[in-house]
């Protein structure tokens, strides 16, 4: 008979919190986070950014091309490879307008799923409105009635419009619309004429145009006439605005999410942007050389956001559809009846079980 050894105490093993991760594959970006839930929110334990530039070319071509297919593939695979390392509950991984628009999109989806087994597909602009309204919740817990929220993505632009109530009410999606438009399909439209005085307001037009027949359907400018409103920005070009607003040596997050701005500082800093030039802006430590030439197309959709709907405030948010997603799989693993892993790695070219 084998007698139990007695002389060591027994220790309680300690289980960490299940870990979820959110892939978003973007015109411009490939990012990633992985969080662990605490309380109502999460824990960050990794993250992941990079610009791909999948979008590159696309305006003129219809298609993604071969090198930007490549750029992407490997920070896909780089992200893949991090969740072997990492066991998680579940994985979301999305694509957005890029995707959405090109010939080839499906066919180069395909192959990610097939390569690094992420398993990743293209969301509606619908969606894309919802998962920044799930992250942004907590900024929009500061009162008022209403609040426009827009993220300035690289292929489009999405905005919601969203009635708030009490603190302990989420709040609800009034209206959305997505436009065709964002940093890099203006960017690549306009080229260098685009730091022109004359062309950026020309884009500051065309936007403000496609914007209009949002408005006359919701009344939201008479709504901010009447008081009780604010704009919510979640992207790139927002939280540029703040950091040079707030003077800022160097981009800090903690500072920038949740920041508001007055409509004139917010408008201040579209004009010191603009006054830099590209090569200013590169050297900028809020900027830098690789969003340089992305900076005043960003900067021309808020100014037509902002003459079209004059709000005094913009709240910043440096928060975006990975949060969105990280709090979605995380409520809805608090109301599954039983819990068991949904992903604990895989060998290269074999699939994630989500």
């Amino acid at each position: 008979m084998v007698e139990l050894a007695t002389s060591l105490p027994l220790e309680r093993v300690r289980v960490p919190p299940p870990a979820f991760a959110a892939l978003d594959l973007g015109t411009n970006n490939c990012r990633m986070l992985v969080g662990a839930p605490t309380g109502d929110g999460f824990r960050v334990l990794d993250s992941f950014s990079r610009i791909v530039r999948l979008g590159e070319g696309l305006h003129n071509t219809g298609r993604l091309s071969q090198i930007a297919m490549d750029r992407a593939m490997a920070a896909l695979h780089g992200c893949a490879a991090r969740l072997t390392r990492r066991p998680v509950r579940a994985v979301r991984a999305i694509a957005t307008e890029a995707c959405r628009r090109a010939e080839n999109g499906e066919e180069f989806l395909a192959r990610v799923r097939l390569e690094t087994g992420l398993p990743i597909d293209v969301i509606t602009p619908r969606e894309e409105a919802e998962l920044a309204l799930e992250s942004c919740t907590p900024l929009l817990r500061r009162g008022g009635r209403r609040a426009l929220l827009f993220d300035i993505g690289g292929g489009s632009t999405e905005l919601a419009w969203v009635r708030l109530s009490s603190e302990d009410a989420r709040p609800q999606l009034i209206g959305y619309i997505s436009l065709p438009v964002g940093v890099v399909t203006l960017a690549e439209r306009m080229g260098s004429a685009g730091f022109d005085c004359e062309a950026f307001h020309d884009m500051v037009d065309e936007v403000y145009d496609s914007l209009a027949p949002f408005d006359r359907v919701h009344c939201i400018a008479q709504e901010i006439r009447q008081g009780g409103v604010f704009l919510l920005g979640t992207s790139g070009t927002v939280t540029t605005l703040a950091g040079l607003a707030m003077d800022l040596p160097r981009y800090s997050r903690p500072r920038v999410d949740g920041a508001v701005l007055t409509c004139g500082e917010a408008t201040e800093a579209v004009e010191r942007l603009r006054a830099m030039g590209r090569d200013g802006l590169a050297e900028h430590p809020c900027v830098g050389p690789e969003r340089a030439d992305f900076v005043l197309p960003g900067c021309a959709i808020f100014a037509a956001i902002h003459r079209l709907w004059p709000a005094t405030q913009v709240v910043v948010a440096d928060r975006g559809l990975r949060e969105g997603m990280l709090l979605r799989m995380m409520r809805a693993e608090r109301t599954r009846p039983t819990h068991r892993p949904r992903f604990c790695g895989a060998a290269a070219g074999q699939p994630l079980q989500v």
